[in-house]
């Protein structure tokens, strides 16, 4: 089978790279599948199976290497279960002509609606109060300390793409000004264009970071776009951990830089500084900006249909943007 071909019946057998197993069965019932293991028994199952391995089928935080599909030399599309694919080493996808697919779309609400709450929860301490009432707080101090409004409060959206597009339009309706900042800027939003990161975190409250990942935007939000948001200021990133520059985060909310922020993504998940879980003024989520019941179906049934083209007539669906081109139907 030729890799990537773009024609013709695709056939051959499905590797599971770090997919729950809830989705490995949907795939068994479908597929010829093998699931990839870890560790040392990974040498062994590659001498098996590399050589039968038409398509793999991932998630955006296990990912594919280019040293893993450096071994499958019939592997010819990565499908991954996931809007960004970071994880995923494009590059060496589309130099051996290796197509790739994502699930754009379908992630849109619901990460959305993981950044409009992790907002409200990180400006009005919505964890720290509920900690003040289970630890029994509330009978000997009558009062708890007051949080900072949200409404009407000037939000930053740096990406305004689908996600981004979609948490300003949630803010808008709590009454907050939008400014924004993109590779370049967006027709007919009734949004404010900033020229970069910096100048935008210098024109608003709250940063909320909504790029997509990978070596174009790491630390794009460094220590002087932090900085600039000032100690009234507060971040919100539910796109990547690579995007912030993580330790100058934690140096600067814990000498009164910055007054909050709020996470849903790290630099090195699952592990989590010390100091961030520490901080009082931090609100942590696992990366769950997808993570609903609903929208992880839709990711799934995606996927699939990604991969039943593929494996018909060698096309994808959704492929992104680095190996669309004569790939996608």
């Amino acid at each position: 089978m030729a890799r990537g071909t773009g024609g013709g019946d695709v056939t051959g057998r499905v590797l599971t790279a770090g997919l729950p197993s809830a989705a490995v069965q949907v795939l068994r019932s479908r597929y010829d599948v093998v699931e990839l293991p870890g560790g040392p028994d990974r040498d062994g199952f590659l001498a098996e199976h590399a050589e039968t391995v038409t398509a793999a089928v991932t998630t955006s935080v296990s990912g594919l290497d280019a040293t893993l599909m450096a071994r499958l030399p019939t592997l010819g599309a990565v499908i991954n279960i996931g809007v960004g694919y970071d994880a995923i080493d494009v590059g060496y996808a589309t130099e051996h002509g290796i197509v790739v697919s994502n699930t754009p779309d379908v992630v849109t609400d619901c990460v959305a609606d993981t950044a409009v709450g992790l907002l409200i929860d990180t400006l009005r301490r919505v964890p720290a109060a509920d900690r003040f009432v289970r630890d029994g707080l509330w009978p000997r101090q009558p009062q708890f300390p007051p949080a900072t409004k949200v409404s009407g409060r000037r939000v930053g959206i740096l990406g305004l793409g689908r996600i981004g597009a979609a948490i300003a339009t949630r803010l808008t309706a709590f009454g907050c000004p939008i400014t924004y900042h993109s590779r370049s800027p967006v027709p007919d939003v009734p949004y404010t264009y900033a020229e970069s990161p910096l100048a935008l975190a210098r024109a608003v409250e709250v940063l909320v970071v909504a790029v997509s990942g990978g070596a174009g935007t790491e630390n794009l939000v460094d220590r002087a776009v932090i900085e600039a948001l000032g100690p009234q200021g507060y971040l919100i990133n539910v796109a990547r951990g690579s995007v912030v520059d993580e330790q100058a985060l934690i140096d600067l909310l814990s000498g009164g830089g910055l007054a909050g922020a709020g996470l849903d993504v790290y630099a090195d998940e699952p592990h989590v500084p010390e100091a961030l879980r520490k901080s009082d003024n931090v609100v942590l989520l696992p990366h769950i900006g997808s993570a609903t019941t609903e929208t992880r179906t839709a990711m799934l049934e995606l996927a699939l249909r990604n991969l039943d083209s593929y494996l018909t007539d060698g096309s994808l669906l959704t492929p992104v943007p680095e190996t669309a081109g004569g790939h996608q139907k």
